[in-house]
């Protein structure tokens, strides 16, 4: 289960595909100050990544995969 979500945080877990995609968005519209925790997180398809950015979220926990930290700080995402 790639989606994992709790009352002000949501966890992104391993592959994060773009059918997440409506998923994510639609608890960031509930919860406009949720955080998102990419800790576990492996990979973002661009849907997922396009819903964090317009969100303008605010990553609580990086995830431990350099190269996916390096993407989402190219892309503008509050770590």
């Amino acid at each position: 289960m790639p989606v994992v979500k709790k009352v002000k945080v949501i966890h992104l877990v391993d592959n994060c595909a773009a059918e997440d995609a409506e998923e994510i968005l639609q608890w960031l519209i509930e919860q406009p100050k949720g955080k998102v925790n990419l800790k576990k997180c492996s990979h973002l398809h661009t849907a997922v990544l396009q819903v964090l950015c317009a969100a303008k979220v605010i990553v609580s926990t990086p995830p431990s995969d350099l190269g996916l930290q390096e993407a989402l700080l190219s892309a503008g995402l509050t770590m």
